[in-house]
């Protein structure tokens, strides 16, 4: 697939990844050329200090991958794949019309509003969870002090009323906490 110009079987020397929202798995991968491969299997220290994925979670990868690629007879995994890039851009698209200043990849089922203020994470999530919605928010040490966000990771099996829900609340609580930003 091609995705900005840039045709990942030509133009890219690795591609990592992870196995955790996407395939309900654990772990990543990194997909290079054998030479770039042999070469981290014998400078990357940690692979020597740390546990292997386990083959179940191994068998759930493999089992989304034939999902996706359509080996289990269905289309379903176009299906969910369809789904999750319509989610994930009405979600996004609804954001930025409501005021939030948003972040990363159109079509990235990861959506990040910005909070920037690190007073305002705790209440913005406090809020939301108040009125039924969990979030994960982000803030310093994993962002810069004024990166504060709130990632939104959604999923091919929300139903538009649970993103309607979702985006309600959200209005709602960005207007209490004032981090509209891009109104």
């Amino acid at each position: 697939m091609i995705f900005a110009g840039v045709d990942p079987t030509k133009d890219v020397d690795v591609l990592m990844g992870t196995f955790t929202k996407s395939f309900g798995a654990v772990g990543g991968y990194i997909a290079a050329s054998k030479d770039v491969i042999s070469h981290l299997r014998k400078s990357s220290w940690s692979q020597f200090y740390c546990a292997p994925m386990s083959v179940t979670c191994c068998v759930q990868i493999i089992g989304a991958l034939d999902i996706i690629d359509g080996v289990d007879g269905t289309d379903l995994g176009k299906k969910k794949i369809n789904q999750i890039y319509n989610n994930s851009v009405y979600f996004r698209t609804k954001l930025i019309e409501m005021g939030f200043e948003v972040v990363g990849d159109e079509g990235s089922p990861v959506v990040c509003a910005m909070i920037y203020y690190p007073a305002k994470v705790a209440a913005f999530s406090r809020e939301c969870l108040e009125r039924g919605l969990g979030v994960v928010v982000v803030g310093s040490p994993a962002t810069s002090l004024l990166g504060s966000r709130c990632r939104f990771c959604l999923s091919a099996a929300h139903t538009r009323e649970d993103l309607d829900f979702a985006l309600a609340v959200i209005d709602e609580v960005g207007d209490l906490t004032g981090i509209k930003y891009a109104k």
